[in-house]
């Protein structure tokens, strides 16, 4: 099990690790393009991370937000 800390560092550890080794049938549409758009620095959302990252990986993500006064 890996944990990270934020979706940007979870989808960069995804595209150095896991994107490499999916088949070429499911390198089409929208994980290539967000490859590209991140690779290449075009600009990607965090919305669009976590949804590339829940659909073409195994990853749980789960929010933790604390307020200490």
């Amino acid at each position: 099990m890996k944990k990270f800390d934020t979706i940007p560092e979870a989808f960069d550890w995804w595209i150095k690790n896991v994107y490499p080794s999916l088949p070429p049938d499911v390198k089409k549409g929208k994980p290539v393009v967000a490859w590209r758009d991140y690779t290449y620095n075009q600009g990607i959302s965090e919305k669009r991370m976590r949804d590339i990252l829940v659909e073409f990986g195994n990853f749980r993500i789960e929010t933790l937000i604390v307020y200490e006064p």
